[in-house]
């Protein structure tokens, strides 16, 4: 079985950053508007009031403190509060394309290939903005890689999920260099009229390349010494926009369609099947939690993490031990643990060990350990 490595890493920050005063000051503004509109309904009793926003209840609640959005016209305006993105034409590049292109460069050129000695890309993300054809094709064609290209959607898990599937193919012989790329585009599926949520997701793009050991040429390889992923439907975090939308014009706006939701049940199911996950992998492969240097978590939540690690490492943790980039990005889907991968990698010495670990919407899994070469 050929050995695997993760050889190069890269991130792509958008241009534009909304602070959580800025995204307050526009709820709060749309909220006056609303129940001064229902204001009738509201005193009968037949429509609930909605309540402000403030930068403290956000901080408190999740740990973040700003995000980057590709587009930022549109999301401060009570009258559209949405990323105002114009449609492209088919021959242009997509704006996931542009997104994650500028990722892979970076980790080609950390990871010392060319993308003519790529033979898989896989497109990995919470949200692909078509159906067809792949993004990963497009990336493909733009970049000049060889072999073949596919999309895969796991909502938060779609990095770890697809690093793995990246590993599985270059174990299986069919591929040699596989990158991975999840251009994160979010923004557009935020409802930024929802109190609860409306703080949450930020835009960016994370790559990764992962090739063959004797291939690899890199300074900064990462040997891939286990590998797990695992699923369990669930409906406590959803989206249910898609092309048959269309088909029922009556409730095609209804914010449903937008990213929603039951965050105490998401906390109370999802950290036991994290830390039995967990548990399970380190039992098969012989590992204490504090043999690893570091936890590249995945990035939704500051009290999940803070939750996660307490279980795995206990008190009195070193915050450089679980590094967290959430405050900075917000919740980026499944780009934010290998963010925090690309960051926060570059004192490992050989033989140190690294988990790179993400957890989300399905519910959905992926766990990977690492080890410096």
């Amino acid at each position: 079985m050929n050995k695997v490595v993760i050889s190069g890493s890269g991130l792509y920050t958008p241009p534009h950053s909304v602070s959580n005063d800025e995204l307050v000051t526009c709820y709060n503004s749309y909220v006056d508007q609303y129940n001064q509109q229902h204001a009738a309904e509201i005193e009968a009793g037949t429509t609930a009031a909605l309540a402000y926003s403030s930068s403290e209840f956000i901080e408190k609640a999740s740990g973040i403190k700003s995000r980057y959005v590709m587009v930022k016209d549109g999301i401060l305006d009570t009258n559209i509060m949405m990323p105002l993105i114009a449609d492209q034409p088919s021959e242009a590049l997509s704006m996931q394309a542009e997104m994650g292109i500028a990722a892979a460069k970076q980790a080609l050129e950390q990871a010392n290939v060319n993308p003519e000695d790529i033979d898989l890309v896989i497109v990995a993300c919470a949200y692909t903005q078509r159906a067809y054809p792949a993004i990963a094709i497009e990336i493909q064609q733009a970049m000049g890689t060889k072999g073949f290209a596919y999309d895969m959607l796991v909502a938060c898990s779609s990095a770890t999920f697809a690093i793995v599937n990246a590993v599985n193919a270059i174990r299986g012989g069919t591929a040699s260099r596989v990158l991975v790329i999840n251009p994160e585009l979010t923004s557009p599926q935020i409802n930024f009229r929802d109190r609860d949520s409306h703080f949450i997701f930020g835009d960016v793009a994370t790559a990764v390349v992962v090739e063959r050991a004797d291939l690899a040429t890199s300074t900064n390889a990462f040997s891939v010494l286990s590998t797990r992923c695992v699923t369990d439907y669930s409906s406590n975090i959803r989206s249910n926009f898609g092309f048959v939308n269309r088909c029922d014009p009556a409730n095609i706006n209804s914010a449903d369609k937008l990213f929603h939701q039951q965050g105490r049940k998401v906390f109370k199911e999802l950290l036991p099947m994290i830390y039995q996950h967990l548990d399970a992998q380190f039992v098969d492969e012989q590992i204490k939690p504090e043999e690893f240097k570091r936890l590249w978590l995945h990035q939704a939540n500051i009290n999940m993490n803070l939750f996660v690690v307490k279980k795995l490492l206990g008190d009195n943790v070193e915050p450089t031990q679980a590094p967290i980039v959430l405050d900075e990005y917000a919740n980026t889907a499944s780009a934010g643990s290998v963010i925090a991968f690309h960051k926060y990698n570059q004192d490992f010495k050989t033989g140190d060990l690294g988990l790179l670990c993400s957890f989300g919407a399905g519910y959905s899994i992926g766990s990977i350990v690492l080890e410096k070469c």
